[in-house]
């Protein structure tokens, strides 16, 4: 499980314990969840990774938490538009359960779709980060339909959204500083022409439930200003062929044991 509820009646809220108990999470008992695919993305960051990263639309901050338990001189600053999503990152930091992480974890309220000045006032200025991860909203403004706000917000992807996302990402990471995000299948061609003339040298890491099924996601890595070519990666199985227990690989990498990249 990519993560294991430990306490739970806290007046809607969960305290789930992600990376087999290393770091835990305050987050809605319903609506707006970070689960599994926050844990792959920020498997997609080095684990020697050292410097300052933004997590791009944070919620309640399962990725950039995850990237600071697996990164021992990683900075992460939790990038969060909905002041509620905020409020949970910040009780996430503030868990007894996370004292390690907590001189390297703080919380910005902005809206990512900010520029220029409006973005830096706001604490997101340009060349700031070494690295930028983001789980944009997925969902077509049709898909889903869901009556939760909070929950829709962060899942539906208006026009314009990811190239926004990515053009903020590439303003505030470092020349030759890194870049990562998950995204469904269908939006790879949008993601990968944001990406142009801003972040190259993108790895792409299709996900699949299992190997004769589909991909459901896919993670891809860059770097900023990179010249060298796209490349598509082995991708991750999630499980076996027969069962529902996570494959080895899919199983050390969303706990945390390895890097997606194998770096």
């Amino acid at each position: 499980m990519s993560a294991t509820p430990v306490e739970s009646d806290r007046g809607g809220e969960t305290v789930d314990a992600f990376h087999r108990g290393d770091f835990r999470v305050v987050q809605p008992a319903r609506g707006h969840r970070s689960g599994m695919d926050a844990m792959m993305l920020a498997a997609a960051v080095p684990g020697s990774f050292a410097g300052r990263l933004a997590d791009l639309g944070a919620g309640a901050g399962a990725a950039g938490l995850a990237v600071a338990s697996r990164c021992p001189r990683a900075h992460v600053v939790l990038v969060e538009n909905e002041p509620e999503m905020a409020a949970y990152a910040r009780k996430s930091i503030a868990l007894p359960q996370n004292a390690r992480l907590r001189g390297r974890a703080e919380v910005v309220e902005a809206d990512v779709t900010l520029t220029g000045k409006a973005r830096a006032a706001a604490g997101l200025a340009d060349d700031a980060f070494d690295f930028a991860i983001m789980n944009p909203p997925f969902n077509a403004g049709h898909d889903r339909p869901t009556p939760d706000a909070l929950k829709r917000r962060a899942h539906v992807m208006e026009a314009g959204t990811l190239e926004a996302w990515v053009r903020t990402a590439a303003a505030i990471v470092k020349p030759r500083g890194g870049f990562a995000a998950i995204v469904r299948p269908v939006s790879l061609p949008v993601l990968l022409d944001a990406l142009a003339g801003r972040f190259g040298e993108a790895r792409i890491v299709p996900m699949h439930p299992r190997a004769a099924e589909a991909a459901i996601r896919v993670i891809v890595r860059a770097t900023r200003g990179s010249r060298k070519a796209l490349s598509l990666e082995p991708p991750l199985v999630l499980h076996e062929a027969i069962g529902h227990g996570h494959a080895a690989r899919a199983d050390a990498v969303c706990n945390g044991r390895a890097s997606l990249f194998g770096d």
